[in-house]
């Protein structure tokens, strides 16, 4: 496989990416019918309750289609917003800004429908830490990721080379056995975290003492969850235990009771519901 180019993206880089997927160098109906020199205020309001996240992303769509644009933000990333909450006030052209509308508010929905949800699982979960996973809309990792920190959730291995996590294919390519796997693991890297996705105490165990560091409880039932947690705290009281696979916020309460450390959804990132962000514009005379 060839080398992947590594080459961290900016928030900029994003921001240009979807304006220019959005073509807004040739808003036919701007340029059809708004005078050139036309200048806007805008107010950015939220129709839903929820989280802000995003603001770095819709600024920076502002700008890049009108650089003298002023924005006045009166919500922070992190903070709780209500319906009808004022969330900046945007003043500059009127084409910029309309340019910019679209790609600015798919952001600040998306982002802040992230940052919403991690808050509400963390409300469900108590002291449980609160995980993305790798299942991210192509290219946007990096925005959904510091969605989840707005949220008060914690970062997850960012990406393969972060961390060593074993999986279910991983063990069936490996040619060893369960407890050799994850032994060879932790023998070739022993400067990074090994994780283990296990599905079954004896699997948990395995992992455990081949010297994983956390180990993964994937597709455990909420009757299975209890006694196997009870089970590997009386050999491991310390061990790391995440649980994974089918979790959703609505249905989290259990974990704050059964002893696990933290909990990790897909879920967060890849099929969730965006908050209702609009922006109102009206003319500078």
């Amino acid at each position: 496989m060839d080398a992947v180019a590594e080459a961290p993206e900016t928030t900029r880089d994003f921001v240009l990416r979807a304006l220019e997927e959005d073509r807004v160098t040739r808003d036919l109906s701007s340029l059809a019918v708004v005078p050139d020199s036309g200048k806007a205020l805008g107010r950015l309001e939220s129709k839903d309750s929820g989280v802000l996240s995003g603001r770095s992303f819709a600024a920076e769509a502002f700008l890049i289609c009108d650089p003298c644009v002023a924005i006045e933000w009166e919500v922070e990333d992190g903070h709780p917003i209500q319906r009808g909450t004022l969330l900046a006030t945007v003043s500059g052209t009127s084409r910029g800004l309309l340019a910019a509308e679209r790609t600015a508010l798919n952001f600040l929905s998306h982002l802040s429908g992230i940052a919403t949800q991690v808050s509400q699982s963390r409300a469900e979960v108590g002291s449980v830490t609160v995980l993305h996973t790798r299942k991210t809309l192509p290219g946007l990792r990096d925005a959904q990721r510091q969605a989840v920190l707005d949220g008060g959730g914690a970062l997850h291995r960012r990406d393969l080379s972060d961390e060593v996590l074993l999986k279910e294919n991983h063990f069936a390519l490996s040619g060893l056995s369960f407890e050799e796997t994850v032994f060879r693991a932790v023998e070739r890297h022993p400067e990074s975290v090994v994780g283990v996705e296990a599905e079954s105490v004896e699997q948990a165990f395995w992992a455990l003492r081949a010297g994983a560091e956390y180990v993964l409880l994937d597709n455990f039932s909420s009757a299975e969850l209890g006694p196997a947690v009870s089970a590997i705290r009386l050999e491991y009281p310390n061990a790391i235990l995440e649980v994974s696979g089918g979790r959703a916020p609505g249905g989290l309460g259990e974990l704050a009771k059964v002893g696990v450390n933290r909990v990790s959804m897909g879920s967060l990132t890849h099929s969730v519901r965006s908050l209702d962000i609009s922006l109102f514009l009206e003319p500078i005379h």
